[in-house]
């Protein structure tokens, strides 16, 4: 099959400028990268076209040759000047493509990097997390050296660039028939050399600071929610954007309820008699108190629900209920005359014990099966 022209493959014109074509060539590997295109089996077959027009025309001598003789003047099986492939332009150019791709931005003249994410976990109480709230946050982060500017050299000196990789941020490696770019180890990347660090920063442009910040907590937040504050991470390097900040929101024990999502649950104590006879109590809640009639012969562990007296949740489209627990109390400290009474009340239930004590007597029965 014939080959297509290289200039229709890079989609340029014949006259196109070096940046074009390098521009041009980054486009269709970001398009046709096998890395991003797992699924389409041609996408190598373009990337690798792609990649041959920009080997050809990203150098000088071999763009003549081609724009004078065509095909013929840089295939080497028909006696062209096709040479050596893969030079300096091609390496650079791939160099920019993978940075693209995955997310690395390459040394020297483009060497600006995000900064960091910051997380910071707030200790709220359930109070503020069922109503919101608003607090300050100290949040340790690195700052621009306002000694040197951000420059990382003493004042009234500049970085000189770096002598390794000339400038580039990046040095290349050959192993083999393979050359691999790799970051400069006497920069790092920065494409410049600092003879005369500053002190304060040591060299590094950037020292530790805190700054403080005001967050609003949103009602019905629980535990593990985040809230992300935009931008208040760590600065940028070389102009790049800041991070963000992550509030995860931790809710501390409360002394009285336990969350459960929405829902609020808490345990009730009544004595011996309520619980017999029955009668009302006074129960808190996250509002105040409210006040629950308790039925005769309650047992210990019924459950009575609350409605709308739990919290409503940040993504929620109601409240959620609050659920008390009865604990029936065992009397204690008891003085003679109220164990004296105890025992009257007990001999009197031991000669019905299927009606007063129906749960106990049902148990004994499931007992005595057992042992059968």
């Amino acid at each position: 099959m014939a080959k297509r022209d290289y200039y229709d493959v890079l989609g340029v014109n014949r006259d196109a400028s070096e940046d074009d074509i390098k521009k041009a060539y980054r486009k269709l590997a970001m398009k046709y990268h096998p890395d991003r295109n797992p699924d389409n089996p041609k996408a190598e077959e373009s990337f690798k076209e792609a990649k041959e027009a920009y080997e050809m025309l990203s150098d000088g001598q071999k763009r003549a040759a081609y724009d004078q003789f065509g095909h013929a003047g840089v295939d080497p099986s028909m006696g062209g000047g096709g040479g050596q492939r893969g030079g300096p332009n091609f390496a650079d150019a791939f160099g920019d493509i993978f940075g693209d791709i995955f997310g690395q931005a390459r040394g020297g003249r483009s060497n600006v990097y995000r900064g960091a994410d910051l997380r910071y976990n707030l200790e709220i109480t359930l109070e503020q997390a069922a109503r919101g709230t608003e607090t300050q946050l100290r949040v340790p982060t690195m700052e621009e050296c306002v000694t040197c500017g951000g420059t990382g050299a003493k004042p009234g000196t500049q970085p000189i660039t770096c002598r390794t990789c000339k400038g580039h941020g990046q040095v290349r490696m050959q192993q083999g028939f393979f050359s691999i770019q790799q970051t400069c180890p006497v920069c790092h990347g920065n494409g410049k050399e600092i003879q005369d660090p500053c002190r304060p920063c040591h060299g590094a442009g950037r020292v530790k600071s805190h700054k403080t910040l005001s967050v609003k907590i949103p009602a019905g937040v629980d535990e593990g929610d985040r809230i992300r504050l935009s931008g208040e991470g760590e600065h940028g390097v070389n102009g790049g954007p800041a991070g963000d900040l992550y509030v995860v929101i931790h809710i501390k024990d409360h002394s009285v309820f336990k969350r459960d999502h929405d829902d609020l649950h808490c345990e009730m104590p009544v004595s011996f008699t309520t619980a017999a006879l029955g009668g009302e109590i006074e129960i808190p809640t996250l509002d105040g108190s409210a006040r629950i009639k308790i039925p005769a012969e309650t047992q210990s562990g019924q459950v009575f629900r609350l409605r709308g007296k739990g919290i409503k949740g940040v993504r929620s489209h109601s409240t959620g209920d609050l659920m008390c627990h009865v604990m029936v109390e065992t009397p204690v400290r008891l003085t003679e005359r109220q164990k004296e009474l105890l025992r009257e009340f007990d001999a009197i239930s031991a000669g019905a014990p299927e009606r007063h004590n129906p749960r106990a007597q049902s148990w004994m029965d499931k007992v005595k099966d057992f042992f059968q």
